[in-house]
C-alpha cells in the first residue's frame, strides 16, 4: 500500500513519489493545514479544485474536539470529512508545548489543561498514537517534545533525550498496517544535539523522517544552517518533511535542500489578514492603491479567484469584513503555493530547479520594496 522514491534530482532537489492506501503525492508537496478537519474558510470542492494532493489535520485539536473515538466510529478522517485523499497527521506535541499555559512534562508524557475549557488531559506517546490510529490517517507522527527558541541547551538537550525514548515507544505502540509513522528530529539549533536525534530517530527505521523544532522563534539563518546539517545525514531512500516552515522562500530554500514534504498555515492565515501571494511576488489588499484595480490578483494565475474576482473587489469584501474576501484569497493563496511547488516539481526533472529557483527568489525580493510602497487606508 506505501512506497516512496526518488525519480529526479537537480543538484539536492528531488522529485519523488510517495504512494498511500488513499492515493499517490507527487513530491516535492505542500500539505494545506487543515486543523480540525477542515481548511479553514475552504470547502472539499475547493481544496480539490485547487490540486491539494495531501492534507494535514490536527491530533490535539480533534482529541478535544470532536474526539478521536468519534471520528473513529464515523470512519476515520476520509469517513469523517470526505476527503478521500491522503491525510498526515501530527503527534500532538507541538501544540501541547505552544497552546497549554498549564502543562506538567515528565519522562512519561504530558499533563495539560485544555486551551478550550481547561479540562485536564494527559498524552503520552502511546496515547498520542491511540489518537492517530483512531483518526486513520495514512502518515502519522511520533510524539516529540518541541522545545521553543528561547530554551536553554540543557532543556534542549533533556527534550532530545525525550524525543528518542518517546520515539521507540511511538514505534512499539505503532499497529496499523495501513498507516505509516514518521519520526521527528528535534535538537533546537545545537548541532550536535540534533546529530544524536538523528541517530536516535534512524535507528529506529521508520519509513520517513520529519525535522522539527524549527519556525518556533530562531533566525532564518539558524533554520537552514540545521536543515544543510540534517537533512543529508537523513536516509536518501525516504520521505524527509520539514514540519510548520512555509514562505514561498522556504519552500524553495526547503527543496534545494532536499526536503519532499511541508505544512504551514500562512497561506491560509495571511489571506484572512489581506495578503496575497502571486507570480508578481506579495500584494497587500489593504492598499488604497487597489481601491478602483479591476486587474484579478494574479494575471499569470488561472484559480477561480483570479478568473473572477478583481483587486479592487476583493479589497472593498477584505474591508468590509465579509467572509468570501477569506473564501477566494484562500483559495488563491493556496493555488499558487500548490501552482509553484508542481513548477518546482517539473523543474527538478528537468534538471534546472536552480534557475527557477533563483527566477522566483529575484521577483519575491524586488515585489517586497515595492508593495511597503502603497499605503492602508479606506
Amino acid at each position: 500500500m506505501f512506497s516512496f522514491s526518488v525519480v529526479a534530482r537537480s543538484g539536492a532537489a528531488r522529485a519523488g513519489l510517495l504512494a498511500t492506501p488513499h492515493g499517490r503525492v507527487e513530491t516535492p508537496a505542500f500539505m494545506p493545514v487543515g486543523t480540525a478537519g477542515a481548511v479553514k474558510a475552504m470547502t472539499r470542492a475547493q481544496i480539490e479544485e485547487v490540486g491539494a494532493q495531501i492534507l494535514l489535520a490536527n491530533t490535539y485539536h480533534l482529541m478535544l474536539r470532536p474526539g478521536d473515538e468519534l471520528v473513529a466510529e464515523l470512519g476515520g478522517l476520509h469517513g469523517f470529512t470526505g476527503w478521500k485523499g491522503p491525510f498526515l497527521t501530527d503527534s500532538g506535541g507541538y501544540q501541547v508545548f505552544s497552546l497549554s499555559a498549564l502543562r506538567r512534562v515528565d519522562d512519561d508524557g504530558v499533563s495539560f489543561r485544555s486551551h478550550l475549557d481547561g479540562t485536564a488531559h494527559r498524552l503520552t506517546p502511546e496515547r498520542s498514537i491511540e489518537i492517530q490510529q483512531n483518526l486513520g490517517a495514512d502518515v502519522a507522527m511520533a510524539f516529540d517534545e518541541c522545545p521553543p527558541a528561547a530554551a536553554t541547551r540543557e532543556e534542549v538537550a533533556a527534550a532530545t533525550e525525550r524525543t528518542a525514548r518517546w520515539a521507540r515507544r511511538s514505534r512499539e505502540a505503532h499497529r496499523r498496517k495501513d498507516q505509516w509513522l514518521f519520526g521527528i528530529v528535534q535538537g533546537g539549533t545545537h548541532l550536535d544535539l540534533r546529530e544524536r536525534s538523528v541517530a536516535d530517530v534512524t535507528a529506529l527505521d521508520f519509513p520517513g523522517h520529519a525535522i522539527g523544532g524549527l519556525a518556533v522563534g530562531e533566525t532564518k539563518d539558524d533554520t537552514w544552517r540545521v536543515v544543510d546539517h540534517v537533512a543529508p545525514m537523513l536516509p536518501e531512500e525516504k520521505p524527509r518533511y520539514l514540519m510548520g516552515v512555509g514562505t514561498p522562500e522556504d519552500l524553495l530554500d526547503g527543496v534545494a535542500r532536499g526536503v519532499d514534504l511541508f505544512d504551514c498555515v500562512l497561506p491560509t492565515r495571511n489571506a484572512r489578514n489581506g495578503q496575497l501571494f502571486t507570480s508578481a511576488g506579495r500584494l497587500s489588499i489593504r492598499n488604497a492603491r487597489y481601491r478602483a484595480d479591476p486587474r484579478p490578483p494574479d494575471p499569470a494565475c488561472s484559480c477561480f479567484t483570479c478568473r473572477t474576482a478583481t483587486r479592487a473587489y476583493l479589497r472593498h469584501l477584505h474591508l468590509a469584513n465579509e467572509m468570501t474576501a477569506a473564501t477566494l484569497m484562500t483559495l488563491h493563496n493556496l493555488a499558487y503555493y500548490l501552482d509553484t511547488l508542481r513548477a518546482v516539481r517539473q523543474n527538478t526533472l528537468l534538471g534546472r530547479f536552480e534557475e527557477f529557483r533563483a527566477e522566483v527568489l529575484g521577483v519575491l525580493a524586488a515585489s517586497e520594496a515595492e508593495e511597503e510602497g502603497g499605503a492602508s487606508g479606506p
